[in-house]
């Protein structure tokens, strides 16, 4: 027999990646209680009880994100052998990501609180404070590949990292839109054929230790 007024248990995990859904396509201030508890299956006390209020559980399905459907940019970054390899690993990871499920949702760092108001000033300055770890993540990247050579040495680093790291928030906004992963592609083709342009042309170590022993 079961016991009567014993609150019914739920998945707590489950609950959270559903209501990361909902931030992803409402943001932060356009998502509603009544619209979070609909998606994650319990009632406003049980949503209280486990999760403490709407911010606290933001909170927690963004860093449940960044962890997971969010950790594209962070392994590409660290992952690929040179430089171009891994912008172009960032935007093609972040373009497919996207475009995952239909409809197609962007990140939820770049869009889950666009505007700052009273009500979600904490919320938008971490988001805030997110991107820029992400700019900067971009720029020691380059300036890895320069001590690696496949960066020419008089790179502008800050310019290049702030033109992709752009073009990577900015296909968050396309999808926003309805663009389709074909769309994404074909932005993120544009942007890398932009790279000898803005980048220069790179020495490779093999390239310069022979260069230095002609010298």
């Amino acid at each position: 027999m079961s016991e009567r007024g014993r609150p019914r248990k739920f998945d707590r995990d489950l609950a959270l990646r559903r209501a990361m859904a909902v931030f992803r396509e409402r943001g932060y201030d356009a998502a509603s209680i009544g619209e979070l508890t609909a998606a994650m299956g319990i009632n406003s006390p049980s949503l209280y009880a486990a999760f403490g209020c709407k911010e606290a559980l933001f909170r927690e399905a963004l860093e449940l994100y960044v962890a997971t459907d969010g950790a594209t940019t962070e392994r590409a970054l660290a992952d690929a052998p040179s430089a171009r390899e891994a912008v172009d690993a960032m935007l093609r990871g972040a373009a497919l990501g996207f475009t995952a499920e239909r409809p197609g949702r962007g990140c939820l760092v770049v869009l889950g609180a666009t505007h700052r108001t009273p009500e979600n000033e904490a919320v938008y300055d971490d988001l805030v404070a997110r991107r820029c770890r992400t700019l900067e993540q971009i720029r020691r990247r380059l300036k890895r590949g320069i001590d690696e050579g496949d960066v020419p040495p008089g790179a502008d680093v800050a310019a290049v990292a702030a033109f992709y790291s752009t073009v990577l928030n900015g296909l968050s906004l396309q999808v926003r839109d309805g663009a389709t992963r074909k769309r994404l592609l074909a932005v993120v083709d544009c942007a890398m054929a932009a790279w000898d342009r803005l980048v220069g042309e790179a020495h490779p170590p093999a390239r310069r230790a022979r260069e230095a022993s002609v010298r």
